[in-house]
């Protein structure tokens, strides 16, 4: 026995041997840490443009040196400007944030409001501003106050091959970072793909349920007989359970050869007549309860699962015990989804029920007749049972809020890419912009001595190519590692093929080959004599 407290009920919902072992809390957790992978990658764009624009504030430096100024004043300054463009950033992010907060709340079904009087809510957003700007200044601060005077005003100071591949390396670690983005967003498209077209063992199409309340539970087979001689409607049954939910089940079973130590946790719904039409099931051995036969009162039909792990090969005719009663098998129904499918399908042992104090009614209705059932459902149910509201569920629309968390992270993880790969492009294309203003002689040079255009633009091309090839090669282990930890969370998902690597390395690649194109193209153009003229 165990005691949750309730507030904590909505995000730690689930439990595994007593002890909570997640909920939608996981989700929480898995966005928290892609916005801590995006704010990574601004603050790897701004090290990176910081460092490859530092020979523009070179002589700065060299000046303040020269006249006395002490590392650490260096060191304070520098990352005191990454703190306030920090500052700035935060100030049009809170705005956007305000302007975007109500289709954030559309996409994700929420009400959330901005916490405009929330103390800890500045506090943090102070913190984070504080940590993004120490963190994105620390090495450019660093770097910068560490050259030496009399290079710099000599004009002979250039980039150490240190700080060059430490530049390579976070344009490395910020593409793995973006892959691996990629990878979750195609994952998990096709993971709620699978779980919305995989078929169930059942129809859920036209297939509507109402609760069993009031004067319903004493007249249902008058009203079941009336229904049923309506326009619209095909077949009705009913179940002691939510059909998309079963939740009742026992361990109280016995059967003929079942080891001492042998525990099993059993559903056990009970259903009325016309079940197996009603949900368009399929029996795979003996037949289901039938009007034509008054023993079947006392009898059970199991599920393929129950039979597999009682061990029964042939199961009809066999006795099972049940809480106590001992009945006959006289059917096994092929396995179906009863519940979302984080969860494997159980053993079950479904008994006959005449009538039910509690549970949901069943109706098929005839395809492209809903509004004709649905009339005369109301019309019958307001006379046998006026007391109570006509409210029913569609069925197929039930099954699908079993995913709405899916399908909002499904959304929400495309966004995330998108900026993921926007920011990371930013980045490229900067680097680009330095690494064409640094060898802009260079290709002057080339040109004259006859290398072609496509020469140039493959030059320049070539070692971004290298450094995205190379977080390709680290992103795949770490994407596959973590996109299966994330599908073990399904009792039947998808299989992560080898297509998807070559589709995410060769999507990479051609960002960044988009990205850098047009600043390649520019410099591969460009006029020689303007370029060895330039100081």
């Amino acid at each position: 026995l165990g005691l949750q407290r309730f507030d904590q009920v909505y995000l730690h919902a689930h439990f595994s041997e007593g002890r909570i072992s997640g909920g939608r809390i996981e989700y929480i957790n898995l966005f928290s840490l892609v916005a801590i992978f995006i704010l990574l990658i601004a603050c790897i764009n701004f090290m990176n443009l910081t460092t490859a624009r530092s020979l523009k504030r070179a002589k700065e430096v060299g000046i303040r040196k020269a006249i006395g100024a002490l590392r650490a004043a260096l060191i304070k300054q520098f990352i005191g400007e990454s703190v306030l463009i920090s500052a700035f950033a935060v100030t049009i992010a809170i705005c956007l944030m305000i302007y975007l907060l109500p289709l954030f709340n559309s996409i994700t079904q929420k009400q959330i409001g901005f916490p405009f009087s929330d103390f800890s809510f500045w506090l943090k957003i102070i913190l984070i501003t504080l940590f993004t700007g120490l963190i994105s200044g620390s090495y450019p601060a660093l770097f910068l106050s560490s050259f030496n005077p009399l290079k710099v005003l000599k004009g002979t100071v250039k980039l150490t091959n240190g700080a060059v591949w430490f530049r390579k390396g976070l344009v490395v670690f910020q593409f793995v970072l973006s892959i691996i983005l990629i990878m979750g967003t195609i994952v998990v498209s096709r993971q709620v793909n699978f779980i919305q077209s995989k078929n169930l063992g059942y129809d859920r199409e036209n297939l509507i349920y109402l609760p069993i309340e009031g004067e319903l539970a004493n007249n249902y087979e008058t009203w079941r007989q009336e229904t049923l001689h309506m326009p619209g409607i095909e077949n009705i049954s009913f179940i002691s359970d939510n059909p998309i939910n079963l939740d009742q089940w026992t361990n109280s079973v016995d059967w003929d050869g079942r080891d001492a130590g042998t525990l099993l946790n059993f559903e056990q719904p009970i259903t009325g007549y016309d079940f197996v039409k009603t949900m368009k099931l399929e029996m795979k051995q003996g037949r289901y309860f039938s009007r034509d036969f008054t023993a079947d009162t006392n009898a059970y039909v199991i599920n393929e699962t129950a039979a597999k792990r009682i061990g029964y090969t042939n199961a009809v005719g066999r006795m099972i015990t049940k809480n106590g009663r001992k009945c006959v098998v006289i059917g096994v129904l092929k396995d179906f989804h009863y519940r979302s499918m984080h969860d494997e399908i159980k053993p079950m042992i479904i008994e006959f029920g005449k009538n039910l104090r509690d549970g949901n009614i069943l109706v098929r209705t005839k395809a492209g007749k809903m509004t004709e059932a649905l009339t005369s459902l109301e019309k019958i149910y307001k006379q046998v049972n006026p007391r109570f509201p006509f409210t029913y569920t569609f069925l197929d629309e039930e099954y699908k809020k079993l995913y709405d968390n899916e399908q909002i992270v499904s959304k929400l993880s495309d966004t995330f890419s998108f900026l993921a790969i926007f920011i990371s492009c930013l980045g490229l294309l900067g680097l680009m912009i330095f690494t064409a203003e640094q060898r802009t002689k260079e290709i002057g040079i080339r040109k004259v001595l006859g290398a072609s255009v496509t020469g140039i633009i493959q030059l320049m091309s070539i070692e971004i190519i290298i450094l995205v090839i190379i977080a390709i090669i680290i992103a795949f282990p770490v994407g596959w590692w973590a996109m299966n930890s994330w599908l073990n969370n399904y009792a039947y998902k998808i299989d992560i093929g080898w297509w998807m690597f070559p589709l995410t390395g060769g999507l990479a690649l051609f960002i960044a080959l988009f990205t850098i194109s047009f600043q390649a193209i520019k410099a591969a153009v460009a006029n020689p004599v303007t370029s060895l003229r330039s100081e």
